[in-house]
């Protein structure tokens, strides 16, 4: 033991203390009543629904998250990693492909240990509040075609990232930079087309009054995009949403027909003006730049920590290895994480606020933007007094009356 194993371990129970403790002042900030001003978002009985779906669903977090740190303790306590290697090792091949196959039994072991929980909070929790609509056979195919498409993209891009590492010299970390971007911005290209279609059928929106009413809007504010589907996600879930999706020719704008079902036309136009914002006031290629620029500085100090003899030692290897090297300094990486991950959560909250000061000065009005965002919340059965402190660690959107107290201040008052 070596004081790189006393700083992950140290970072990984942190941060499993850490979760735990702002998801129990979460649940101990859940109130009786709802906030001031957001009376009529909830009938009495279904706010009481929406505290006992939040309840539950922080308890089960909970759950998971000291499971899953334990089998990870257990396993790497006891050898795991090193009798990994030793195993596939033992097959004789390449260096390439005996990376592909550590990574690719972890991937395996991670995936099947996690099935249990993804199975309760499917069938149970999300079917006891009303939103699980997926039956076992989807849940089924579903799975394959995530474990296929893992594989067909994972693969090629863990062998690029090996050769590169194994053949590039010093510099190979940039190699590998750049080869990464290339295949993150191809996939966000063909994600529309070839991808996402896998799972859920895209119809284009078909003529009449919302679909006149969005192109209006989009033409009005000059936004580019191919064509408006509606995505069938009330097969799997009645949770509801809408995103643009794509980059170029290829840029969609994607409405969950449970959004459609949920909304009206004008509540609709403002949550597409909302998106709209995002994409205008430079959102989106914001957070691409930090994305990109994050997994740069990653990849620099993963070369610095290349096959180190000292983090080897933490997790009891007879052997060093590149691939193995990758792994090991994703778990050293999380102090700098639990710093990172707050910062980018509070920058995605600022354009939150942004995107929504934009859809109402290109609507010219709050109000159909305030009703939209308290029938989603009402139908999601969101937290409406989240804890300051869980909202800081896991919130990407601001909670809903910290929103609408900020479009009542941008309109004056005025809906």
């Amino acid at each position: 033991m070596n004081f790189i194993f006393f700083i992950i371990i140290g970072a990984v129970i942190l941060d499993l203390l850490i979760g735990s403790v702002s998801s129990i002042m979460n649940i101990k900030s859940l109130k009786s009543e709802p906030p001031v001003g957001l009376e009529d978002v909830y009938d009495a009985e279904e706010y009481r629904h929406s505290q006992d779906y939040t309840r539950t669903q922080l308890r089960f977090g909970l759950v998971v998250g000291f499971f899953k740190v334990l089998l990870l303790l257990a396993f790497w306590f006891l050898g795991g990693f090193n009798y990994l290697d030793i195993e596939v090792r033992a097959l004789g091949l390449n260096s390439i492909w005996t990376g592909v196959a550590f990574i690719s039994f972890l991937s395996v072991i991670n995936t099947v240990s996690s099935i249990p929980f993804d199975l309760y909070s499917t069938f149970v929790i999300e079917q006891k509040f009303g939103f699980n609509k997926t039956t076992y056979t989807t849940y089924i195919i579903d799975n394959i075609k995530k474990t296929i498409l893992s594989a067909v993209i994972g693969i090629p891009l863990l062998i690029g990232i090996l050769y590169f590492f194994e053949n590039t010299g010093s510099l190979a970390w940039l190699y590998v930079w750049a080869f990464v971007v290339f295949v993150s911005f191809s996939i966000q290209v063909i994600a529309p087309v070839w991808i996402m279609p896998i799972f859920n059928k895209f119809t284009p929106l078909e003529d009449g009054e919302l679909r006149d009413s969005i192109v209006g809007y989009v033409q009005n504010v000059k936004f580019a995009y191919s064509n408006i589907y509606v995505i069938d996600g009330s097969r799997r879930s009645a949770h509801s949403n809408a995103f643009f999706t794509g980059l170029g020719k290829t840029k969609r704008i994607a409405l969950f027909d449970t959004l459609i079902e949920q909304l009206e036309t004008n509540e609709l136009v403002s949550v597409i003006a909302h998106e709209v914002g995002h994409s205008k006031k430079g959102h989106i290629i914001l957070g691409m730049i930090l994305s990109t620029v994050h997994m740069g500085i990653m990849l620099f100090l993963l070369s610095l920590m290349m096959e180190n003899a000292l983090l080897f030692e933490a997790f009891f290897m007879d052997e060093t290895s590149i691939y193995a090297s990758i792994l090991f300094f994703a778990m050293l990486f999380t102090p700098l994480d639990l710093i990172i991950s707050p910062l980018l959560q509070a920058i995605s909250r600022r354009h939150e606020y942004q995107a929504d000061k934009w859809a109402i000065d290109t609507t010219g009005h709050g109000s159909d933007l305030i009703s939209g965002l308290k029938k989603l919340s009402a139908k999601n059965l969101a937290n409406l007094s989240p804890h300051p402190m869980f909202v800081i660690l896991n919130y990407s959107h601001p909670p809903l009356l910290n929103r609408i107290e900020a479009i009542k201040e941008q309109t004056g008052g005025k809906q």
